[in-house]
């Protein structure tokens, strides 16, 4: 038995020679604290810029977006008390759903750009789709949710800045309007808001006027009280802007490098 601070920590692993293993030990309890850390402090920043914005903390949803990383750092972040994460691939996530299967109360949202032909899987393996930029798109998904005998909650993607590299569909665009019109009859899809990522600046009020955008666009879809379309969530905001994000009306944030660091290379 390991010691750590006078309390016991943990066996030795046999075959390891005993400062080894007990460095690996100790490496993991300082990975485990960074992370706890981290999301604390991103979880302080977050009521402090929903006090700003006349919210309580309680109103602004923190996703772990998990992007390349083992399910260990996953896993570790669920030990910490964190309960949504976001996925942007597919292929990436089913290979990692075995190993956090027992992670039963967890939800995974993907967030990533979505090819149709994926779409089975995607219902097969995720609670919710928060980019959802196509009517095509939200057909397949609602055909595949319904295979399964599951709903599925949907965001639409925006783009905001109009950048042809990204997806989503355009505001006030007749591809935006085609998948408000279509949700009555996408019975196994839930419309629950907007998403976005606006274009890159490297000083975050810079993101501030295409929040506000999508803040605005939001305000004017619920206005018109369409049926089957619900309008309470607005998804942006990432690690180096969330908070100018969730001043603007933001209730759920994708952060992943604050959390976890830089990413792992694919």
């Amino acid at each position: 038995m390991i010691m750590w601070r006078g309390r016991p920590f943990g066996k030795l692993r046999i075959g390891l020679p005993a400062s080894l293993a007990q460095r690996r030990i100790v490496s993991r309890r300082s990975s485990l604290m960074t992370i706890a850390s981290n999301l604390a402090s991103i979880r302080e920043r977050i009521s402090a810029a929903a006090g700003r914005s006349g919210h309580g903390p309680s109103d602004i949803s923190l996703m772990a977006v998990t992007k390349t990383q083992p399910t260990e750092r996953i896993r570790e972040a669920y030990e910490a008390g964190q309960r949504l994460f976001g996925e942007n691939r597919v292929q990436e996530f089913a290979a990692k759903a075995g190993a956090l299967q027992d992670l039963r109360d967890a939800q995974w949202h993907m967030i990533g750009h979505l090819q149709t032909n994926k779409a089975a899987k995607t219902a097969e393996l995720f609670s919710a789709v928060d980019s959802v930029d196509s009517l095509k798109l939200a057909e397949k998904l609602d055909a595949a949710a319904r295979q399964f005998g599951r709903k599925l909650d949907v965001l639409i993607e925006i783009n905001v800045g109009g950048e042809a590299a990204k997806s989503g569909v355009a505001p006030h665009s007749s591809a935006l309007e085609e998948l408000l019109l279509a949700a009555p009859r996408l019975e196994a899809l839930v419309f629950r808001g907007l998403m976005t990522v606006p274009p890159f600046t490297e000083d975050p009020e810079g993101a501030r006027p295409y929040f506000r955008k999508l803040r605005q666009l939001r305000d004017a879809i619920a206005a018109r009280k369409l049926s089957a379309v619900a309008m309470e969530q607005l998804s942006m905001g990432m690690s180096h802007d969330f908070e100018v994000a969730i001043e603007e009306g933001s209730t759920c944030v994708r952060v992943g490098t604050a959390i976890f660091g830089e990413r792992r290379k694919t």
